[in-house]
């Protein structure tokens, strides 16, 4: 038989993980962005010469902005007005 206080538990951690999916896909876009962004830096710097610094507000940048935000933290290091390595 299935007593109160299990039932109580089994609610709680349905609910956590309904919690947790939220979250999840609530960061999903921002991290996609990230990783599409910092390849775009990678490749800016790998095959075109550019340096770049990766700094945790280039970072919010980019996963903000996804690839705009890239080119604009990649031009703010071509014309050295930030993110200078």
């Amino acid at each position: 038989m299935v007593t109160g206080l299990e039932i109580a538990l089994l609610l709680v951690v349905l609910a956590f993980f309904i919690g947790a999916a939220r979250i999840i896909w609530a960061v999903r876009p921002f991290i996609v962005n990230a990783v599409v962004g910092l390849v775009v830096l990678w490749v800016a710097q790998s095959f075109f010469g550019l340096s770049v610094a990766v700094t945790p507000i280039a970072l919010l940048v980019v996963a903000i902005g996804g690839v705009p935000g890239a080119v604009l933290v990649i031009l703010l290091a071509v014309f050295e007005l930030a993110f200078v390595a």
